[in-house]
């Protein structure tokens, strides 16, 4: 069907009928599924709310539909009742259990009024859902198909190939804030389109200093995080402590990635849906499994759970075959099966050796990541995208404070180039 009949007025969105409760409350409520005045009612609604949004400041790392969320100003939390609402919010589609519970939720959330303007409130959200996280997966048109009433009554699909996006009477009202969005979402995967180096911290102030200093983005070391703690690295236990500290980097100005081991164990797609909502940009998953490899197969499955739950995670699947001196040769293997499950980038610390780093540059489609153990430019000559920093600042910092303590006890002085008291103050907010 020509996608030219969504601008003919005899061609209409198919009816829904009222409701006082549940989804279909609110697709009887919302501009989405209504025409005549009770569609330019809804719509001001919509354009009123987002008339109050600025859409620089929607171009941020994270869940699409958690920073729009905050920008209406409700919880980011709501996520995931956004998303099982969305997925039964067409009328053509059967209501899944818990959606009416969800809606319930979500009026609650923004005021506990059951009413128009809450409904289409709701109802940015929901849209927002599936239309720009298929935008992020680079899905053209990211809306395949809608449906309209033909004049002679029938129900028929329109398919938007090729249509420009919004096309038609109910054009959508928010174009300019669906973009920035996506390019939020996208920023970080954006910086590997040249060599990207990435300090990783350990805690917010040391995250910060980072920032500050005009590093693009942060990302986290596992082992500073854990040692901070007095845990064992790379042994599955620093998840809470992980996820504390990526509730503070959030606030940071740039785009951060997560280390998170090997999963951390059990819901992997929980921590990668909720990890994506707080707003962390991208994550490092690993496939060792303390002094042994993961098998390939397995590790492949842990690296699609985190990209279906969170399609805009930038997933950088970490071979560590090399770090642990276990069957090296497995490497481009490995990375060609992480790729399939959707990484958006191969990590492989430990990988020094010229060649190597051409090979596996050369059998992947997406950003090589080594650890900072060479010459930068010769990196980015051989097609390196990513060098991580890795535990160096952190062990680099625990001697400096080791070596500056003994100085004061032997009668000497610390040393001069360190940060003033207002300073390191100032990196959060003092």
């Amino acid at each position: 069907m020509d996608p030219r009949v969504l601008l003919d007025a005899s061609w209409t969105v198919p009816p829904v009928p009222a409701s006082g409760s549940g989804v279909a409350w609110l697709r009887s409520r919302v501009a989405r599924f209504s025409e005549g005045p009770d569609h330019e009612r809804r719509r001001a609604i919509v354009t009123r709310a987002l008339a109050g949004v600025d859409p620089a400041v929607l171009r941020r790392p994270g869940d699409p539909v958690a920073v729009l969320a905050e920008a209406l100003g409700v919880p980011r939390a709501v996520t995931g009742d956004v998303a099982a609402v969305a997925r039964c919010h067409q009328p053509h589609v059967p209501v899944e259990p818990g959606a009416d519970e969800a809606v319930a939720r979500l009026v609650a959330a923004f005021g506990g009024v059951w009413d128009e303007e809450t409904a289409n409130r709701i109802g940015l959200l929901v849209q927002a859902c599936g239309a720009t996280r298929a935008a992020i997966a680079g899905a053209v048109p990211p809306v395949p198909v809608t449906r309209r009433v033909a004049p002679g009554g029938e129900v028929v699909e329109v398919d938007l190939a090729g249509a420009e996006f919004g096309v038609g009477r109910h054009a959508c009202p928010g174009r300019e804030h669906a973009v920035a969005l996506v390019e939020g979402a996208r920023l970080f995967h954006r910086l590997h389109d040249d060599l990207l180096v990435l300090p990783n911290a350990w805690d917010f102030a040391s995250a910060a200093a980072f920032a500050r200093a005009g590093f693009p983005a942060v990302g986290t070391t596992s082992l500073g995080v854990a040692a901070a703690h007095g845990l064992p690295d790379a042994a599955g236990v620093a998840r809470e402590e992980t996820l504390a500290l990526a509730r503070l980097l959030v606030r940071l100005p740039v785009p951060v990635s997560v280390d998170v081991e090997a999963g951390f164990g059990g819901d992997v797609r929980g921590l990668a849906a909720e990890l994506h909502g707080l707003g962390v940009a991208g994550v490092n998953v690993e496939d060792g499994r303390g002094d042994r490899l993961a098998d390939p197969a397995g590790h492949a499955a842990v690296v699609r759970a985190f990209k279906e739950a969170a399609p805009g995670l930038f997933v950088n699947a970490r071979v560590d075959a090399h770090w642990l001196g276990v069957d090296p040769g497995s490497t481009v293997d490995r990375a060609r099966r992480y790729v399939d499950a959707g990484a958006d980038g191969v990590f492989a610390p430990g990988l020094r050796d010229e060649r190597g780093i051409a090979e596996l540059v050369a059998a992947v489609p997406v950003p090589v990541n080594v650890l900072a153990e060479g010459d930068v430019g010769r990196l980015r000559e051989l097609g390196v995208r990513r060098v991580s920093t890795g535990s160096l600042p952190f062990r680099a910092a625990l001697g400096a404070a080791v070596r500056t303590a003994l100085a004061v006890r032997d009668g000497g002085r610390g040393p001069d180039d360190v940060p003033g008291y207002a300073e390191v103050r100032g990196l959060v907010g003092g």
